[in-house]
């Protein structure tokens, strides 16, 4: 077929082998996924009072080694300053 009777969006790829097509497709579709992954928000921590944190253990369980806690005095899960001796309902033990 030639080339001015060949659509306007076939013409732009008359030069290219299939696998470089293929090959062009697969790479601009794992930069967009890498672009789409950087751009997401970070999850948001649970306000102290959601999690029912409170200063003191309950019993053996205690931040300090709840498996969330992040020394010297915050959590993953739950936002604010956490004490080592408080404790919440999201706890677990570290393993």
């Amino acid at each position: 077929m030639p080339d001015n009777t060949r659509p306007q969006a076939l013409r732009m790829f008359a030069g290219l082998s299939r696998r470089q097509l293929f090959r062009s497709v697969a790479i601009a579709i794992g930069g967009a996924a890498l672009l789409a992954e950087s751009s997401t928000p970070a999850l948001a921590l649970m306000p102290q009072k959601a999690a029912g944190y409170q200063d003191k253990p309950k019993g053996k369980q205690m931040c300090s080694n709840c498996s969330h806690f992040e020394p010297p005095s915050s959590c993953g899960l739950v936002a604010g300053k956490i004490s080592p001796n408080g404790w919440c309902r999201f706890y677990a033990q570290k393993s």
